[in-house]
């Protein structure tokens, strides 16, 4: 396999992925699979390479990232993440319009912690007045 020419880590919620550039064809792996089976609606497709849509680079480059941790969409936001990272280590002119799109910062929302005494983070128990 090709040495790659960038190698990134985006995160979001609990998922950390490994994003790795390199220069091919367009063709796009998640662990091992190819993106539309890994990700399995269109949405999440989407999202995952919408950084290779904004910098109009779909075909130039082939992307193989490792993902763990978290659900299906926190995956695909994570991917989305360190993809963006790796296009402005190769490119620093694609830097503004990627900012622009939002896929440069970091997501840092998380599940609220669970409380004592409630069923969830805010849910309580149902109130019997009797």
């Amino acid at each position: 396999m090709t040495k790659p020419l960038t190698q990134t880590t985006g995160r979001r919620k609990e998922a950390v992925a490994r994003v790795r550039v390199r220069p091919g064809t367009g063709k796009h792996t998640v662990n091992g699979k190819p993106i539309d089976v890994y990700f399995c609606t269109a949405t999440q497709q989407n999202a995952a390479i919408e950084a290779l849509r904004v910098t109009n680079t779909s075909e130039q480059y082939d992307v193989d990232a490792t993902i763990h941790g978290g659900g299906v969409t926190g995956q695909s936001g994570a991917m989305r993440m360190g993809l963006a990272r790796s296009l402005v280590e190769l490119d620093p002119d694609s830097r503004a319009a990627l900012k622009k799109a939002g896929l440069l910062t970091r997501d840092s929302r998380r599940k609220e912690s669970k409380k004592y005494g409630l069923r969830k983070a805010r849910k309580a128990g149902q109130y019997t007045k009797r």
